[in-house]
């Protein structure tokens, strides 16, 4: 009995070390954007594939592109897409490139905590560069007033709240901004960070949320599924036909509606300010970013199959997350570049 006992052991014991021999873990890092649709993505897979095992760690998009160009995880995820800059960068290392990959849509919302109002408050193109910018700094300013005719609004001090590290939000809500305020294209810019003119900075969405429930009188931004997780209100902001749109996966989906017939080859886009009458102003592709070539074969063909996973049955998850699903033309355009990982 204690033989057999002894060689059960070992049999387990050589199981386990052919399973750890057969197992691939793949790192990840980046955008918070996308986060909670990827942690259920990389559950899903692992269930369906067990010897894959993808980690993800959520820590913006400036970490996403600053870890993937150094090489300490195998890839990155970015809100914004990566500049020229910064795919020169990438190729100067590597001698190859990086290759985007549009996972789902989603938006970025402008939350507030004002105590005493509960009604949802329409945000202009006008009062939300004013108040970023710091010039609109009371609640009941004429420019938010117009916009809120039916709202008491208090003559409180308004508190900024934008996002402290190297954000894709942040790259978001910049870009929205550079569009439809010169002011802040001049003064302030495009970036995933930028030197604020305005306000206090916390880390990560969860940062920005928690301080937003903290903190009478504040506003600020997050990612359309914190604003709806962490139960807090969001605006509607008005769009470049007029209307005041709040933003789910319909007002998501209607900004991207062009871009399935004029999406660029390499998939780097903007679709802020997009026209459209029922077509939310702050919405965004979020990216994959994979290196084009890959050393290791093993980990490219685990990554190679989750893509072309998430670009089909991985899409069926994103509305029940607040995401919206990628257009069907963009979704064959990319299927076809993912034999560009070699």
């Amino acid at each position: 009995m204690r033989r057999f006992v002894g060689l059960l052991f070992v049999v387990l014991a050589l199981a386990g070390v052919v399973w750890a021999q057969g197992a691939l873990l793949i790192n990840g890092t980046g955008a918070t954007f996308p986060y909670p649709i990827y942690s259920k993505w990389f559950d899903e897979y692992h269930k369906k594939f067990g010897n894959i095992q993808i980690n993800y760690q959520s820590l913006g998009s400036g970490a996403g592109i600053k870890q993937v160009t150094e090489g300490t995880v195998d890839f990155g995820a970015s809100d914004g897409p990566m500049n020229p800059d910064q795919l020169k960068a990438y190729s100067d290392k590597h001698g190859s490139g990086i290759l985007h990959f549009p996972t789902v849509l989603g938006a970025a919302v402008p939350i507030y905590n004002i105590p005493g109002v509960t009604t949802s408050l329409n945000f202009t193109p006008e009062a939300l560069a004013g108040i970023f910018l710091g010039r609109i700094t009371k609640w009941n300013d004429p420019i938010i007033a117009a916009a809120n005719s039916s709202v008491k609004l208090p003559a409180s001090d308004i508190v900024v709240i934008h996002r402290s590290e190297g954000s894709g939000t942040t790259y978001i809500w910049t870009d929205y901004l550079s569009k439809v305020s010169p002011d802040w294209k001049n003064k302030v810019g495009t970036g995933a960070s930028i030197n604020w003119p305005a306000g206090l900075g916390g880390k990560g969405s969860e940062g920005v949320s928690g301080l937003i429930k903290q903190t009478p009188g504040s506003v600020g931004y997050v990612e359309l599924i914190y604003a709806v997780q962490t139960k807090i209100d969001y605006g509607s902001v008005k769009n470049s036909s007029g209307a005041f749109i709040k933003a789910d996966f319909s007002s998501v989906s209607a900004a991207a509606a062009d871009a399935g017939k004029t999406m660029p080859d390499d998939f780097r886009v903007s679709i802020t300010d997009a026209p459209g009458k029922t077509a939310y102003p702050i919405s965004s592709f979020t990216w994959l970013l994979i290196p084009e070539k890959f050393t290791d074969t093993g980990k490219r063909d685990a990554l190679k199959g989750f893509i072309k996973w998430a670009l089909t049955d991985g899409q069926s998850y994103a509305e029940n997350l607040s995401y919206a699903k990628l257009p069907k033309e963009v979704v064959a355009k990319e299927l076809k570049a993912i034999d560009k990982i070699q």
